[in-house]
């Protein structure tokens, strides 16, 4: 039976480039797949367009290529990548004029759009699924709205020849669907295969998390070589059958253990994962060992998909304050609650208005709360965060502010203390029809 073999590049987008070079160099593939894209980074790549009208798409999309183009080119390997974020088109332009100066003047690649729905959105009357406010209400503070679109534009791109598929906003399984339904001939309506595929694509999205990364806890579950990982390889048959392994010289495991931990990492329901290409169904798949580092993974199943496409739209929520500093030696903890309370009294004896406040130990008490944290024994040194959001960065400039003063007007021994003060964009979610989002393909040359 007919194999493809698939290596996953990066799991997000501050990910690490030597796996994915050590992939195209030793890993015999036939695509190496990028998955750079989170809940806000689109959003926050928006907000850098706004900014640049040329920039908006990752940061690492230079280094990764020189990385992995000369290779990739030489040994036929093609690209696919949600890399594009806000730009895909300045993406794909960036990547021509790298593989230009890299003498690779025959690449094809090929910008898959229209992700982007923010006007769609804007003249339409929707609610945010998450707390039924009308988009409306937020006026001129939404700055991204992005459809997850299937696989059929990255298809239709390697139809068309590109050697390097960039994207926006795409289902993270359907980056691996593309290669398989253009490889395979499969149909977009052959819906036990794509289900079977979205578990392929569940599987290597997040690279290092399924060979043993977020796996590994000493002592528990014990994974050789970390600073080596390895990202994984997934061998897929024509019956949509996979085999997740690595490179053998790579750090990290693939394990029944590390592929199950990863088969249910953000999924609500295993019987309806809601893809925008199919409602998949993991509730019969099946994990077996079939030799070192080798798992064979079947059973996935398919629906129709619902015709609704999730869109995540970003908007300018607040903005936070934050302020920290450090206190050692004995009586360290006392001094910490003792600086807490005295910002908690100055932020309000100087009319700091937030919405939220934040007072918090860190390794005493600022993730189990003080009911839980006061069974433990009391460390040798501690560090106090106060964060605030309110409504504008001159209010939350004066946070962090307020716990610098710490360093000269007590109590005594505090020192490290940094300060910040950022906007928040947040991300929100609204349904679509699937009608109204319609993918479109842009080829360009090395040249280009």
């Amino acid at each position: 039976m007919r194999c493809i073999r698939l290596g996953a590049g990066a799991g997000y987008a501050g990910d690490r480039i030597e796996p994915a070079a050590e992939l195209a160099r030793d890993g015999d593939i036939q695509y190496l797949i990028f998955e750079c894209l989170a809940e806000r980074t689109i959003a926050l790549a928006q907000q850098a367009r706004r900014r640049d009208p040329q920039s908006g798409f990752d940061p690492l999309l230079e280094a990764r290529m020189r990385a992995v183009l000369p290779t990739c080119a030489a040994k036929g390997i093609r690209i696919i990548t949600n890399m594009g974020a806000a730009n895909p088109l300045g993406a794909a332009r960036k990547t021509a004029a790298i593989a230009h100066e890299l003498g690779l003047a025959d690449l094809k690649i090929a910008a898959v759009q229209g992700d982007d729905v923010l006007d769609t959105v804007l003249a339409g009357n929707y609610r945010f699924e998450e707390s039924g406010t009308p988009v409306a209400e937020l006026a001129g503070r939404v700055i991204s709205a992005n459809a997850y679109m299937g696989a059929g534009g990255m298809r239709d791109a390697l139809a068309q020849g590109a050697q390097v598929v960039i994207t926006g906003r795409v289902a993270d399984p359907a980056l691996f669907i593309a290669p398989l339904l253009h490889e395979f001939g499969w149909s977009l309506d052959d819906f036990e295969r794509l289900g079977q595929a979205t578990v392929v694509g569940h599987l290597l999205e997040c690279a290092g998390q399924v060979t043993g990364g977020y796996f590994a806890d000493p002592g528990l579950k014990d994974v050789p070589q970390l600073a080596r990982l390895g990202f994984p390889i997934g061998e897929v048959s024509e019956d949509g059958s996979v085999i997740i392994t690595k490179v053998a010289s790579a750090g990290g495991k693939v394990t029944p253990a590390t592929c199950k931990e990863q088969l249910i990492y953000e999924i609500h329901d295993p019987k309806r994962y809601l893809q925008p290409d199919v409602v998949a169904d993991f509730s019969e798949v099946t994990v077996e060992s079939v030799g070192d580092d080798r798992v064979r993974v079947t059973g996935g199943r398919g629906h129709p998909p619902t015709g609704l496409l999730k869109v995540s739209v970003g908007y300018v929520d607040s903005y936070v304050g934050e302020g920290q500093i450090s206190y050692g030696g004995p009586g360290a903890v006392a001094r910490a609650r003792l600086a807490l309370e005295i910002v908690r009294e100055r932020l309000a004896s100087t009319g700091v208005k937030t919405s939220e406040l934040r007072l918090d130990l860190i390794g005493i008490d600022s993730l189990y709360g003080p009911t839980i944290s006061r069974r433990a024994a009391e460390p040798y040194e501690v560090r106090l965060r106060v964060a605030g959001r309110c409504d504008s960065m001159a209010e939350a400039v004066r946070i962090g502010n307020e716990v610098e003063t710490l360093y000269t007007n007590g109590p005594a021994g505090g020192g490290g203390a940094t300060k910040s003060a950022r906007e928040i964009i947040a991300v929100q979610s609204v349904l679509l029809p699937s009608h109204l989002a319609q993918g479109s393909v842009v080829m360009l040359g090395a040249t280009s």
